[in-house]
């Protein structure tokens, strides 16, 4: 069985009954493994499992990406591309987001859920062929990581929005975002 199908099986019975260690020894026996193998698949156990789940989706948008021709895109486009694509990666697990995201809300997984969004605006921008080396690149990842967040929240509301919806939100988001200054000869 490969990392991605264990994780895909996780996702599935997390979606129902929430990411706990149960859930996971029981996808593990789901897919024919004995549930003492927990540790050595999930070291770090639950949030080992939901940064595994969002690293799955971060290459799932870089593959679809990959099959689109997004360097005729200019950059903030190719971002909003990105994330619809990361959106549309999530969609069919929507209700196992929510309840990773109320696991990584809680003070001591704080820095589990800052890991993974600071690896998904990283994987983000690395799909759109951002090169940088300086201190930009730092600053790209930090106001993607805001925007990320306040996307991926207004997705999970109660009441789930359309995807249409949740991208005028981004285009909002986006917008509002200070323009560089202009480069002088």
């Amino acid at each position: 069985m490969s990392e991605a199908e264990l994780i895909r099986a996780v996702v599935a019975r997390a979606g129902h009954d929430g990411w706990t260690p149960a859930v996971l020894r029981q996808a593990l026996e789901d897919r024919g493994e004995a549930p003492e193998l927990l540790s050595n698949h999930f070291p770090r156990g639950v949030l080992g499992a939901i940064e595994a789940w969002m690293g799955l989706v971060d290459q799932e948008m870089a593959v679809a990406a990959a099959e689109e021709d997004l360097a005729a895109l200019r950059t903030p486009a190719r971002i909003r591309r990105l994330i619809e694509l990361r959106l549309q990666a999530m969609e069919p697990d929507r209700d196992a987001m929510r309840r990773a995201a109320a696991v990584l809300a809680l003070p001591w997984n704080m820095a589990a859920g800052l890991r993974c969004t600071s690896a998904s605006a990283s994987a983000i921008w690395y799909a759109a062929g951002d090169e940088s080396a300086d201190f930009s690149w730092y600053t790209r990842r930090a106001t993607l990581v805001g925007i990320l967040a306040a996307v991926t929240l207004f997705w999970l509301r109660p009441n789930p929005p359309t995807l249409e919806e949740t991208l005028s939100f981004l285009d909002r988001r986006l917008s509002e975002l200070p323009k560089p200054a202009p480069k002088v000869a």
